[in-house]
């Protein structure tokens, strides 16, 4: 390949046939990419044939926009490949594989950041001039791509101390929303909003004033539980959701209210499903939180999401309209008894006045 009595080449002579530049021949080989075969008499460096090829790897590589440690290991690897005999079918090894995919996940962060840019970028441009300094303030709060730890920390700070690490992270999945990975502008603000949201005092009277009953009845262990059951509760709720059904008891309910009856330890009875929906109605909301949740896990336009908190609503719609169909029982069953002892039989039966009803506790929404 080089005309040199001895087959080497000079520095000038590669850089001429890869094509390349000397500054960058000599780049690569004070780095130990490129090494060198010998130097002449006059201390100029000479290199293999095989350094053409070797050459053309590391361009690649780095055209890839590998960085050059990345380089190093892949062609150390490729270099022990060659000395044991192996080359060939084995194709690309571990390192190159490795090194491809964190490139990959690199890449797929860089590209979210510049949708999640160009999203903001649009809802700042189609927002009326007056708004425009506020839409400012808003998305600038948040990195690009978004980070969900404020999320995390807010419902860290709201859950009950010393619950189970594993519990935690089992809430933490159903309650924070991830960024969606192309979003419209309309997402961009949800999220913005979210973050404000979590970032501000509780209800302006710090985590305290925020937390459901439930957790001043419930220990660690017991509100772990309590979660469990509800997180089951939730995901059948949100299949009702789904498919628009109309709030009403079944097995969604019932699992609510077993998940608060174990809190409580009470039995799931009429009268404790009364007792938990008017304790339910007095406890703190996070509304806010769950309508912003679902604009950003939703399709614009499309329907709503299920979250954690519009099922929590679901049910406890579903537990209220099942006591006021108790009371109306109730009540037809009282009027029937005062027309008369002598009446053969109550048109209502003793078991349609212990329906079991729904049972709502620590609040999610």
């Amino acid at each position: 390949m080089f005309s040199s009595y001895d087959g080497l080449c000079t520095i000038g002579e590669l850089a001429e046939h890869a094509g390349v530049s000397v500054k960058t021949v000599r780049f690569y080989s004070d780095r130990g990419l490129l090494p060198e075969a010998s130097r002449s008499v006059g201390g100029h460096r000479r290199y293999a044939p095989d350094a053409v090829e070797r050459l053309a790897m590391i361009r690649s590589l780095r055209g890839l926009d590998l960085p050059v440690p990345e380089v190093r290991r892949i062609l150390d690897e490729q270099d022990e490949r060659d000395g044991a005999g192996t080359e060939g079918a084995g194709g690309a090894g571990g390192a190159l594989e490795d090194a491809v995919a964190g490139r990959l996940r690199t890449l797929g962060s860089e590209l979210a950041a510049l949708r999640w840019r160009e999203a903001a970028l649009r809802l700042v441009q189609e927002c009326p001039p007056a708004e425009r300094p506020g839409r400012l303030r808003l998305v600038g709060a948040v990195a690009a791509p978004p980070s969900t730890a404020s999320l995390a920390r807010f419902w860290r700070a709201w859950l009950p101390p010393r619950m189970p690490a594993r519990s935690v992270t089992a809430f933490l999945e159903a309650a924070v929303p991830d960024p969606p990975d192309d979003p419209q502008p309309a997402q961009v603000l949800a999220f913005a909003r979210l973050h404000a949201f979590v970032t501000r005092p509780c209800g302006g009277g710090g985590g305290g004033s925020c937390q459901p009953r439930a957790h001043g009845v419930a220990g660690a262990r017991a509100s772990a539980v309590l979660y469990a059951g509800l997180a089951e509760a939730y995901d059948l709720a949100g299949g009702e959701l789904r498919r628009g059904a109309v709030p009403a008891p079944g097995e969604a309910l019932d699992g609510f209210v077993d998940a608060y009856a174990g809190t409580y330890g009470a039995h799931d009875t009429p009268g404790f499903r009364r007792l938990l929906a008017g304790r339910l109605a007095t406890d703190p909301r996070i509304d806010r939180y769950w309508d912003l949740t679902a604009e950003v896990i939703s399709a614009p336009g499309g329907r709503p999401e299920p979250t954690p908190g519009s099922a929590h609503d679901w049910l406890l719609a579903a537990l209220e309209a099942q006591l006021e169909t108790a009371d109306v029982l109730d009540g037809a069953g009282s009027a029937c008894a005062g027309a008369g002892q002598d009446s053969a039989a109550s048109p209502v039966p003793d078991q349609a006045r212990a329906v079991p009803t729904p049972v709502s506790g620590a609040q999610y929404g």
